[in-house]
């Protein structure tokens, strides 16, 4: 494919240390494919101070969801401010602006959440009463599902800022998820690995999307030549799943996609009461090409299962 030389194409970002290297990650990829791009220096990051970045003092059930870190990097695209978003997919909406669309998802990073503590060295060995900080539902839920014990508490701000708070004492212990602190060169201060089987992850956890403007073709273009098509058919099932089951940011749900013997696609998908009193979960195999399907029929088998709707968020 050829490029246009004549033109500089804007990739947006949130600005924090992380979305800003997933944003030069996606640059990098691009300019690996299209030489052209790094020699005559036709891409630029526009930073995008998202309202998520502005409002640090209440978890995001609170004042908006995720889409607070997304709207704003979303009406840049279609007013054709920038030409290229890019979002850690954890954070952006099943359902988009009609405008845009979900072109393409870099390979996913490790999905796993991870806990970092000074006080112990696994979360089994943590004292009665110890503090946790998240401000994830889906994980306060599934860690209270598991140590009623231990007291979960909200925490924002960005990874350092959290980091900042446990080195403080101001809690015990943090959950947060593996592929940011790689990103960002920070694996060293992991205390435990949290596998899946015990704390299933969030929709798209790892995954890096990319979205642009429905009608731009020359960028779709551009942009497809870097899509993981395993990880898409991942993500594509998973977040089927959470669009069938309906949640907003205060449900805790959780979901992985894998891909199996080459075409098959296997996903587990949990709802949990907020509290973590009661956990539903379920699994499927199916086709790579039939992810969203596949995705779609967890999902309602969730819902029918769980009797979601009745669930009191405020536990």
């Amino acid at each position: 494919m050829s490029i246009n030389t004549e033109k500089t194409y804007r990739i947006g970002t949130r600005g924090s240390p992380l979305a800003v290297i997933q944003a030069d990650e996606v640059k990098s990829k691009l300019q690996a494919e299209y030489p052209d791009l790094k020699n005559k220096n036709l891409i630029e990051i526009v930073k995008i101070v998202t309202s998520g970045d502005l409002n640090q003092d209440k978890p995001l059930y609170e004042i908006g969801g995720k889409g607070l870190f997304s709207k704003e990097i979303d009406k840049a695209l279609v007013k054709g401010e920038i030409d290229i978003a890019v979002h850690s997919l954890k954070d952006l909406e099943t359902a988009l602006d009609e405008r845009t669309l979900l072109c393409a998802v870099l390979k996913r990073e490790d999905y796993r959440d991870v806990m970092l503590s000074t006080k112990s060295v696994s979360f089994d060995k943590l004292l009665v009463g110890s503090v946790i900080g998240t401000s994830s539902p889906r994980r306060r839920a599934q860690i209270l599902n598991l140590f009623p014990h231990l007291n979960c508490v909200p925490i924002r701000g960005n990874l350092q800022t959290r980091l900042k708070k446990l080195e403080r004492n101001e809690v015990d212990a943090i959950v947060l998820a593996m592929a940011g602190l790689k990103r960002l060169g920070l694996s060293s201060s992991i205390t435990e690995i949290i596998e899946p089987e015990l704390m299933l992850p969030a929709v798209s956890q790892g995954a890096i999307g990319i979205t642009c403007r429905k009608d731009d073709k020359d960028v779709i273009s551009l942009i497809t030549k870097i899509n993981d098509a395993d990880t898409m058919g991942c993500v594509k099932s998973e977040r089927a799943m959470l669009a069938a089951l309906g949640g907003s940011c205060r449900t805790p749900i959780a979901g992985l996609a894998k891909i199996v013997d080459g075409e098959k696609l296997w996903l587990r998908g949990a709802i949990l009461e907020p509290d973590g009193s009661k956990h539903f979960h379920t699994s499927r195999c199916g086709v790579l090409s039939e992810a969203e399907a596949l995705g779609f029929d967890v999902g309602y088998e969730l819902k029918s299962r769980s009797g979601f709707g009745s669930f009191n968020a405020n536990k």
